[in-house]
């Protein structure tokens, strides 16, 4: 049984800092699948995983390409960023010809693309409030997010977040 992990996350930095933490725990061939709605922080997740990964970036949506590739700047795997937005099924994918063993894989829009392409996971959704008031006056609000954290397959039956 995988274990599920909740965290509060305050501010968009603890997001980046969570996604560091995260990364401390990959290698190549570990696939992260991330979901929530737009504006929910996956890409400030991700820069986070990034920056702590070594690779090149900056790391950005990469809503428009479907996939970038971001080559590490020393020895470890590079980091492959995925949006899977537009997709309609795992097959399409699947037809982005991802190097999956060699790579470090993050999945934004992840839902229901990964039990056909591979066999284990880690799923973070994030989940942002509808209607938090903590703006500053003239600054966007920033609003807690609940990350909920869960492994899939043999690879993450135990996630630390040390």
């Amino acid at each position: 049984m995988a274990s599920v992990i909740e965290r509060m996350i305050e501010t968009p930095e603890a997001m980046g800092e969570l996604g560091a933490r995260i990364a401390r725990q990959l290698r190549a061939g570990d696939v992260v699948a991330l979901n929530g709605e737009l504006g929910a922080g996956k890409t400030t997740f991700t820069r986070g995983l990034g920056d702590a990964l070594g690779v090149r970036g900056p790391v950005t949506s990469p809503t428009f390409v479907l996939a970038r590739t971001h080559p590490n700047l020393g020895d470890g795997p590079p980091l492959v960023h995925v949006d899977a937005y537009r997709l309609s099924h795992p097959a399409e994918l699947d037809d982005l010809d991802i190097d999956f063993e060699a790579s470090v894989v993050v999945v934004e829009w992840a839902a229901g693309m990964l039990d056909a392409v591979v066999d284990e996971w880690l799923e973070i959704a994030i989940h942002r409030p509808k209607g938090a008031d903590t703006a500053v006056e003239g600054e966007e609000p920033v609003e807690p997010r609940r990350v909920t954290i869960e492994g899939h397959g043999p690879r993450w039956r135990e996630i630390r977040l040390d």
